[in-house]
């Protein structure tokens, strides 16, 4: 299925990259130390990426004054939001949906460097697919 299988391979590297900094850092740290971390590896990986990208919203074709940042958007079509919490909570996916929307990006992951393994949910908003 084409959902299924859009940006597999894409996912697949990001989740892995996460998995090496989760594991040299381990859990305690906020955001932006895994992060930073994860800049490092994508660098040294050439792994085409954006930090902190800023898209706007429009509403009844107009821009809103207010817009949104994604921690990444990595290979171009995959939004990467990093979370350093207990647990995800049920508006970690509501939040990376939106994004996702928002962005005309089809597909997300939402990874969680807070569990003592790392927790991670792939979004996909099929409409961009």
């Amino acid at each position: 299925m084409l959902i299924e299988m859009s940006f597999s391979d894409e996912c697949y590297e990001v989740i892995g990259v996460c998995m090496k900094v989760h594991s040299a850092l381990g859990i305690g740290f906020h955001e932006v130390v895994y992060k930073d971390a994860l800049e490092i590896e994508f660098k040294q990986l050439n792994i085409p990426y954006a930090r902190e990208c800023n898209y706007q919203i429009t509403y009844e074709g107009e821009f809103l004054k207010h817009s949104f940042t994604v921690d990444f958007l990595v290979f171009g079509c995959v939004i990467l939001e990093i979370k350093a919490v207990g647990e995800f909570h049920p508006d970690h996916k509501k939040q990376i949906l939106n994004y996702l929307k928002a962005a005309r990006v089809g597909v997300g992951l939402l990874i969680n460097f807070g569990e003592s393994e790392l927790k991670f949910k792939r979004a996909i908003w099929s409409e961009y697919l």
